[in-house]
């Protein structure tokens, strides 16, 4: 009962003395030196400017982030299903065609909404 999870176990048992092993060299064996400079937030080679708890994001920001998110993952569903589509007929196909309208819906909405429109 125990036999097909043994290799599971070991393996994780590896990763987990893998990981242990790295974080307590790369403590060890790290740099120590703290300086002011080492210390500041890196912002592509430029020096930074006030406090990064001061600078607000435009709410549209975050929204266009998720719809990017949302939108690749309905596209990475759909590889699969083209890879098939001999295989699994017209009933796949009427499926899809579905799927691919409720997309298409959500995105007449989000455009009618204004969330893409940057000009505001």
């Amino acid at each position: 009962m125990i036999d097909p999870y043994i290799s599971l176990v070991s393996l994780m048992v590896v990763v987990a003395g893998f990981i242990i092993t790295m974080l307590v060299l790369a403590h060890a064996l790290g740099p120590k030196n703290k300086t002011v400079t080492k210390q500041l937030p890196f912002e592509c080679g430029s020096v930074s400017v006030g406090s990064v708890r001061d600078q607000r994001f435009n709410v549209k920001f975050y929204l266009v982030a998720m719809l990017f998110i949302l939108f690749d993952i309905e596209i990475i569903f759909m590889y699969p299903w083209a890879l098939v589509l001999e295989e699994l007929g017209r009933p796949a196909l009427w499926a899809m065609l579905s799927f691919i309208g409720v997309l298409v819906v959500g995105l007449v909405y989000v455009w009618r909404k204004g969330v893409l429109d940057w000009n505001e």
